[in-house]
């Protein structure tokens, strides 16, 4: 097949995935909806580790765990699942909008939260060294 019908082909297969998906409503962000969500997310990626409390932001994005061996963590939404990442060494900065935390890791170097200023108050500390 000549390259000018495939490369329109492959283009237009693609586009249309995403589209569909999109109009099912299966590209929307995941709500962590409450504590045991929470925690049923972070033991999925950290089961060695278990989650013993919880803290979700008030849209649902993210949440603050405590671990059974005394870690701090976080779980936040990536489209429409989440990912938990330990919080030791992070630091943390304001935004106008929430926080952003900056991890040593570079599979997720940088989370970007959306929380009330209140809120924010209350997890800067919690989750690491002001940067």
């Amino acid at each position: 097949m000549p390259l000018s019908i495939l490369l329109p082909l492959v283009v237009g297969g693609i586009a249309g995935i995403v589209i569909l998906l999109h109009l099912l409503g299966l590209s929307r962000q995941l709500i962590i909806a409450d504590e045991q969500t929470a925690l049923a997310a972070w033991n999925d990626e950290f089961g060695n580790d278990a989650a013993i409390s919880a803290t979700t932001c008030h849209d649902g994005h993210a949440a603050l765990i405590s671990t059974a061996s005394g870690g701090q963590g976080i779980v936040f939404s990536m489209g429409a699942d989440t990912t938990a990442r330990y919080l030791a060494g992070a630091q943390v900065a304001r935004t106008p909008r929430g926080l952003r935390v900056d991890l040593p890791d570079f599979t997720a170097p940088h989370i970007y939260l959306t929380l009330e200023p209140v809120e924010a108050a209350r997890w800067q500390p919690i989750i690491g060294e002001i940067a």
